[in-house]
């Protein structure tokens, strides 16, 4: 059972890495935009469920799994709840918790695969696990400005 499970996690994964993607590269529109990221946001669910079920199976080793399910997955909640209930300052918390989320599948790629990966071996795995937020965040940040900016100047 658990390794259905860890392939239909690792299987949510993937799609989460490319309909994340094409939902950042799309215009932001109905459309490709809002499809991907209806994609991604199942996806994420997903990957949510079965880590925290592969997480109760394997306690002993994988408590922490189960709290980092729940805090990955509370990114991704709450950028589709902005957007879908349209909260004041929806857009602000829709792009934070998006890009969050999108920050958490990526760390958890690179933490799992760090010595399969050319570059990131021999570096140690607390920067592995910090180095997508140390370099997203400030992304994050720059994504906001730019469409605060736009709903500025769009309603002066």
């Amino acid at each position: 059972m658990f390794s259905a499970l860890l392939t239909v996690h690792i299987t949510a994964g993937v799609i989460c890495l490319i309909t994340g993607l094409i939902s950042m590269l799309s215009k932001k529109r109905k459309g490709r935009h809002t499809w991907s990221g209806e994609v991604y946001h199942a996806s994420f669910v997903i990957i949510f469920l079965t880590s925290v079920t592969m997480a109760l199976m394997h306690w002993e080793e994988s408590a922490y799994l189960f709290y980092i399910g729940f805090f990955s997955y509370s990114f991704a909640i709450i950028g589709y709840l902005a957007v879908k209930r349209k909260w004041r300052n929806w857009l602000l918390y829709y792009i934070s918790g998006m890009l969050g989320s999108y920050i958490a599948v990526i760390t958890a790629v690179l933490v799992v695969n760090a010595q399969k990966i050319g570059f990131l071996q021999g570096v140690p795995i607390l920067l592995v696990w910090f180095l997508p937020t140390i370099v997203g965040s400030p992304l994050i940040a720059l994504v906001n400005r730019k469409y605060a900016l736009k709903k500025a100047s769009a309603s002066s």
